[in-house]
């Protein structure tokens, strides 16, 4: 376990207090000194300006209220996230004497309205009428995430409770946003109930110091985050819901809210949800399929990968037809029923392809019928979770674009959703455009990786030390896998159950995941790999990574990546993947490739080691990144 030090600006309120009133920019001259955020983590500018605004008046109200010592943590970063929560007001309850927490969320609207009816969504006046998760809805999440986190409140959940102040807002203005359940974990304030909100503080707070308690938060150890495979098992099976933060509530509400009109108005709405790596994709898409199905609603879960579907089927779908019944793929639609089910959840929709057809495909069921149209034509509701810098393969049609365009054409409502770019669960957002940069899939070149404190980045000497290194960290408990590009032969198993090993660099060969069906000795079955004991061994090819992440990633980039002439390009002639080597076009196979590297190169969520076949491409790493044995 690690602890959460340096995660905010602290001060008490009524340093705060004397900071924003002698300098309005002090707030962000703090964040700008003290948190170190690596490019693109912290708060935009307006953001910024903001939360100072906020923080000058919930400073003075806590002086006024005799709690000038409580602590400020401004800018808080939630455990193994990049989100940040506006303030955590740290100090000792009156009533009990132990250490405790109010997570405030600080909101400039002069007026909000509840979006379409729905309790959840709201639309307010400064966010250009997009619907936006109820502030009370977020500040909960916030609550049950560091709950659950945080190892010194894991039993005491009672210390942390949340409020939402509509610092500028007027009763009048804000009146349907108190119709969402309050209790004592979350409360909403406005201006005009500014007096309330004074006692609610000193309900909350003795006038004492909030040293102790905020060192306290600050120091616990963070509990480890569970693997998507996991969740989706206490989800599905066990109906332990997942916390889900603000930006991933908000589609999440958003399809409910979809799927309640398309009941009730007996019509058919579409729902894009797009989001790159760690941005949580897969966790909405299986939260939604659990809520769906205790709702009774008739659902179903598709994706285009093998890997990612018989994992779903054989873990949390294990003893129960039921429940694997739930996971499809995407060409199982090709004769379903117009409207057959209330909702399908297509996840990984980049890998849609053209049409379901393949080579296996009965005479009488071949069409021209685009598969896009086939899934859209599957539900009430068909929602799509996509990320387009994850299509690796020709024919995967997967776009906003395509989807969209087909939805539209037939009339029919389209909601896109992007989830915040600032928020990865787990991972690093620097490091993802670090590597969107490196690969050419960015405006900006590769530049030096300068860091972050919450994820480690390195080069390896050699695959002996790459592997040594991730060895380490699996040995300690974290899951850790190798990855490599498809530049070496894949071949079957040996008669006598031994695999060969394919991957050879030197005098380092290790094979590659077991190619079929079933387990080989202690190595898993290929769609099992990233999940499975034992999956440690082999060398995982683009095909058995994608849609799963582990702690520690290992990626070697072999000769289909090289730098050459002061740039990184792709070589075709060195791949061994039959899917670039028949029927792309140069500029596919190239796109393929970088598409390939960056799906293998996010797939960590607390370090990757990076290590090249290429001597000249290691030289060029080694200028940017720090040595892994340093």
């Amino acid at each position: 376990m690690s602890n959460h030090s340096s995660a905010a600006v602290r001060r008490s309120a009524r340093d705060l207090a004397a900071l924003t009133s002698k300098d309005g920019s002090a707030v962000s001259k703090l964040i700008a000194a003290e948190l170190s955020a690596p490019q693109n983590t912290g708060p935009s500018s307006a953001e910024t300006e903001s939360l100072q605004s906020g923080l000058a008046i919930l400073s003075r109200d806590l002086i006024e209220a005799g709690l000038g010592d409580v602590e400020m943590l401004v800018e808080f970063k939630l455990p193994l996230t990049s989100k940040r929560a506006d303030v955590i007001l740290a100090g000792i309850d009156p009533r009990t004497g132990e250490d405790a927490y109010v997570i405030v969320e600080l909101k400039q609207w002069s007026q909000a309205e509840l979006y379409e009816g729905d309790p959840n969504l709201v639309v307010a006046s400064t966010e250009n009428d997009q619907p936006k998760l109820h502030p009370v809805v977020q500040v909960l999440g916030y609550c049950d995430y560091l709950s659950d986190f945080i190892s010194t409140l894991e039993h005491h959940h009672e210390r942390v409770s949340g409020v939402v102040y509509l610092y500028e807002a007027g009763d009048e203005n804000i009146k349907d946003l108190y119709g969402h359940a309050q209790d004592e974990r979350a409360r909403l304030f406005s201006r005009t109930r500014r007096d309330a909100f004074l006692d609610y503080l000193q309900e909350r707070f003795a006038p004492l110091p909030g040293i102790g308690a905020a060192d306290r938060l600050l120091s616990s150890a963070v509990r480890p985050s569970k693997q998507l495979i996991k969740i989706a098992t206490e989800e599905i099976r066990h109906r332990e819901q997942l916390v889900l933060l603000a930006e991933q509530r908000l589609p999440y509400e958003i399809v409910l809210n979809a799927v309640d009109r398309a009941r009730t108005a007996n019509s058919k709405e579409v729902v894009i949800i797009t989001g790159g790596p760690g941005s949580g994709k897969s966790a909405i898409a299986l939260s939604l399929l659990g809520e769906l199905s205790r709702r009774g609603h008739r659902v179903m879960h598709a994706t285009g990968s093998r890997s990612f579907t018989e994992t779903l089927r054989r873990v949390p779908g294990r003893g129960s037809s039921k429940v694997k019944n739930l996971f499809r793929y995407f060409n199982s639609f090709m004769q379903a029923d117009p409207d057959g089910l209330d909702v399908l959840i297509c996840d990984e929709a980049h890998r849609i392809r053209e049409t379901s057809q393949n080579r296996y495909t009965p005479a009488r069921l071949r069409s021209d019928r685009l598969q896009i149209d086939e899934l859209i034509d599957a539900a009430r509701v068909p929602v799509f979770f996509l990320d387009e810098h994850q299509v690796i393969r020709p024919g995967e049609m997967g776009t906003t674009a395509a989807i969209r365009g087909r939805a539209a054409a037939r009339g029919f409502r389209v909601h896109e959703v992007s989830l915040d770019e600032q928020f990865r669960y787990g991972g690093s957002r620097a490091y993802d455009e670090w590597v969107l940069r490196l690969l050419g899939l960015h405006d900006d070149p590769p530049e030096p990786w300068m860091g972050d404190d919450h994820f480690d980045v390195s080069l390896a000497a050699s695959p002996h030390e790459l592997e040594a290194l991730l060895r380490v960290k699996h040995d300690q408990g974290y899951s850790a896998r190798v990855t490599a590009g498809f530049c070496w032969p894949w071949s079957d198993p040996r008669e006598d159950d031994t695999l060969v090993r394919d991957v050879r660099i030197g005098d380092w060969s290790r094979p590659w995941t077991v190619k079929g069906d079933r387990a080989v000795g202690e190595a898993p079955a290929s769609a099992l790999w990233a999940t499975q004991e034992g999956g440690f061994g082999q060398v995982g090819s683009v095909y058995a990574a994608q849609g799963f992440e582990y702690d520690w990633n290992g990626v070697i980039i072999g000769p289909d990546l090289v730098y050459r002439d002061g740039r990184l390009v792709t070589m075709r002639s060195a791949s061994k993947d039959p899917a670039l080597t028949r029927g792309t076009t140069a500029e596919q196979a190239d796109r393929f490739v970088r598409n390939t590297y960056k799906v293998l190169l996010t797939r960590g969520l607390t370090g990757t080691v990076l290590y090249s076949t290429d001597s000249e491409t290691q030289g060029f790493l080694a200028k940017l990144l720090p040595p892994a044995s340093g």
